[in-house]
């Protein structure tokens, strides 16, 4: 998925960066809000993390924008500030989640498997579909019983489509979970990824709606 991380601190921006890139997911990482508020303009986040104290404003600022403006990505809050009245504050202006600095790089990415499930509505780590069992957890997936392991770039595809199986994915959808702001995109990334999986998972499992898109059957 696409994530917007939101941190001022360039050694902690980066290790967050390098982290949740290495989980498969594209990172746009901004140290100001201003520059937050107009990322979320343009692209749709599967998730925003997003510190409290910033140079020009409160994360709050963006955070309350967002919920006013009806929209529903999921926040996890990142912060050295462990006062319960803070938590109170962040979790009642509409934050998912909240980490208070320093934490484990391993327990960010577990909640942030916990909230994106919340959002997508399946409870569970494991999304299951006649003949495929797919392992969030893990990135692994399992054909008819056969378990197949799926690069970081193949799991980022996988991911967008299992979100809702069935609804149709554009190909813009899937470069937004590829690809972070000033990343060099190449024109048949997605038809490459998708070929890949297809010989992984079976032919038949994604459809192409040419045109508009893909969707997993």
């Amino acid at each position: 998925m696409r994530v917007l991380l939101v941190e001022d601190d360039q050694v902690l921006g980066e290790a967050l960066r390098d982290h949740v890139a290495a989980a498969g997911h594209a990172v746009d990482w901004f140290k100001r809000i201003l520059d937050a508020v107009a990322a979320t303009d343009t692209v749709t986040y599967g998730l925003i993390l997003l510190d409290l104290r910033l140079p020009d404003d409160e994360g709050l600022t963006l955070l309350r924008s967002l919920r006013a403006r009806g929209d529903g990505t999921p926040v996890i809050i990142l912060t050295a500030h462990d006062q319960i009245s803070d938590r109170i504050e962040g979790l009642n202006s509409g934050a998912d989640d909240y980490l208070v600095k320093p934490f484990d790089l391993n327990e960010l990415t577990a909640r942030m498997l916990a909230v994106s499930r919340r959002y997508t509505g399946n409870a569970t780590p494991t999304v299951k579909l006649p003949g495929i069992e797919i392992d969030q957890v893990h990135r692994k997936i399992a054909v008819n019983g056969d378990s197949q392991s799926l690069s970081a770039r193949e799991w980022a595809v996988l991911d967008k489509l299992a979100a809702h199986p069935g609804a149709l994915v554009s190909k813009a959808q899937l470069h937004d979970a590829l690809y972070a702001f000033g990343a060099e995109i190449e024109s048949n990334t997605v038809e490459v990824y998708i070929s890949r999986l297809r010989k992984k998972i079976g032919s038949d499992r994604i459809e192409t709606v040419r045109g508009l898109g893909y969707c997993l059957r």
